[in-house]
C-alpha cells in the first residue's frame, strides 16, 4: 500500500491493483476461472502479472468467435451477447466445470469462484462508447452455496485500449471486494473505483445475491450508486431487483411522474391515472411499448439533510407494492431528465406534474450553470417529442383553480 506524506500526517492510499491481485494469489484457498469476452483478458492479465497466479487461476479464456461462444454457453433467445443473461450463463457454466473437474475430497478448503465479463468497447467511428456486464460467482465457505455480484457498466473513455485497461482494474477490484469486503457492501461498492477515475467509467446497475447477501436490499445499493456519483440514474422494479434503465427504456414511450411519494397520496395516484389515460390515447403512443416511471430526485431525498435510508426504503416498498417501476435520479432540472430519456428513445415522452412544478421550471436560478440560461434549457426540454400533463391547483385564498387553460 502506498503512503503519501502530507505535513506531519501519513495518509494511506488504497491498495494498488497489483497488491490486490497478489493478495488474492497468495491466498491458497481461493481458486477459480476467468472468462472474458469482448475486451481481451484484461482482468486475468493483472493476476498473471502480480505473480503467484498458478495457485489462483484454474483457467483463463476468451470465446470471441460467436459460434464457439454459442457452443460453450448456448444461444440467447435474442441472439445478443452483451447481456445480463449471457453473463449469468457464463458464471454458472464455469462454476459447474470446476465442481465437476475438481474433487472436493482432495480440496476440502478451496473457495471456488468464476469471474466473467461480456463487453463491447468503443466502435471504430467512436459513435458508441461501449458498455458491458461484469460479475463474479464465489464461495466464502466450502459448505455454503455461492454468492453472486453482477453489475452493468458504461464506458466513458474514447480509446478501446484505455477502456480495456479500466475494465481490467475494475475486475480486480470486484474479485478483491468479493472476498475481503463482503461484510460491508457499501464499502465494497465504493472500492470498485479504487485506482479508477469516475470520469472513465459509469456503473448504472448492480445486484447482490446469495447467502452472504441475504440482508442486502438491492434498492439501497442502487441508491448508493447515485449517492456516490457512480451514475446519475438507477431503476428498480416491483420485485425490488435493480433494472438496467437502458434496457427498460429502449425505444419506448415514456411517461414520468416526479414526486416525493412520502407517502403516495390520492393526488399522486389521481395525477398518475389521469395522465396515463391521456398519454395512452395519444396517436404517437403505443400502449404495448410504454414505460411508466415514478421518479424521485436525489435532492428530494436530501430535503431534510442527510438521506434517511429507512425513509427511502419505506417509499420504495410502497411504490413497489403498487406495481410501479421506480427511478432515482440526480436530475433536479426537468430538461436534464428528458435529455437522459432521449439517450434511449426517440418516441413520444410525457411528464406529469402539478402547477407548482411548472412554475418552478420558469425560475431562472435553476439554469445559471448553462451558458444559454433558461432559453437553452427550454430548447432542450421541448426540442424532444415531449408533452406535459398539468395537474390543476386550487388557490386556497381565492378558491380558484389554476390549470393549463385560460379559464379559472
Amino acid at each position: 500500500m502506498a503512503i503519501i506524506l502530507k505535513g506531519d500526517q501519513k495518509i494511506s492510499s488504497v491498495p494498488t491493483s497489483k497488491m490486490k491481485a497478489l493478495r488474492i494469489n497468495l491466498n491458497s484457498n481461493i481458486y477459480g476461472t476467468f472468462a472474458e469476452i469482448g475486451a481481451g483478458q484484461e482482468t486475468a492479465r493483472n493476476f498473471f502479472r502480480a505473480g503467484g497466479a498458478s495457485g489462483t487461476i484454474a483457467k483463463a479464456m476468451s470465446a470471441y468467435d460467436k459460434d464457439f461462444s454459442d457452443a460453450i454457453y448456448g444461444i440467447e433467445d435474442d441472439r445478443r451477447y452483451v447481456t445480463e443473461s449471457r453473463l449469468k450463463k457464463m458464471l454458472r457454466h464455469e462454476i459447474n466445470l470446476i465442481e465437476d473437474r475438481l474433487d472436493r475430497k482432495k480440496h476440502p478448503e478451496k473457495l471456488f469462484f468464476s469471474y466473467a465479463n461480456t463487453v463491447t468497447t468503443i466502435d471504430f467511428a467512436k459513435k458508441f462508447k461501449g458498455h458491458g456486464w461484469v460479475g463474479i460467482r464465489f464461495q466464502l465457505d466450502p459448505l455454503e452455496d455461492y454468492n453472486e455480484i453482477v453489475l452493468h457498466l458504461r464506458f466513458k473513455e474514447t480509446e478501446a485500449k484505455l477502456q480495456q485497461e479500466t475494465l481490467g482494474i475494475l475486475g480486480v477490484n470486484l474479485i478483491y471486494g468479493a472476498f475481503y469486503l463482503n461484510d460491508n457492501p457499501k464499502e465494497l461498492l465504493k472500492s470498485f473505483y479504487d485506482n479508477i477515475d469516475k470520469d472513465k467509467l459509469e456503473i448504472d446497475m448492480i445486484n447482490f445475491s446469495g447467502p452472504r447477501f441475504m440482508y442486502v436490499d438491492n434498492r439501497l445499493m442502487s441508491l448508493q450508486l447515485v449517492k456516490n456519483g457512480m451514475t446519475n440514474a438507477v431503476m428498480f422494479g416491483p420485485d425490488g431487483n435493480n433494472l438496467l434503465p437502458a434496457q427498460v427504456l429502449y425505444k419506448k414511450n415514456i411517461l414520468a411522474l416526479r414526486g416525493s411519494f412520502r407517502p403516495v397520496t390520492k393526488v399522486n395516484m389521481d395525477m398518475f391515472e389521469k395522465s396515463k389515460i391521456q398519454f395512452l390515447n395519444e396517436k404517437k403512443v403505443n400502449p404495448e411499448k410504454t414505460q411508466i416511471i415514478f421518479e424521485i430526485t436525489l435532492s428530494n431525498l436530501r430535503a431534510e439533510g442527510e438521506i434517511n435510508e429507512r425513509d427511502f426504503l419505506d417509499r420504495a416498498e410502497l411504490l413497489c407494492s403498487l406495481g410501479q417501476n421506480v427511478m432515482i435520479t440526480n436530475y433536479q432540472e426537468y430538461y436534464r431528465l428528458v435529455e437522459y430519456f432521449s439517450e434511449f428513445t426517440k418516441e413520444r415522452m410525457g411528464l406529469a406534474m402539478g402547477v407548482n412544478n411548472l412554475v418552478q421550471i420558469f425560475d431562472e436560478k435553476y439554469y445559471r450553470n448553462i451558458s444559454g440560461g433558461i432559453l437553452e434549457a427550454f430548447g432542450k426540454l421541448f426540442y424532444k417529442d415531449l408533452k406535459i400533463y398539468l395537474y390543476p391547483y386550487k388557490d386556497k385564498e381565492t378558491n380558484e383553480y389554476i390549470k393549463s387553460t385560460s379559464e379559472n
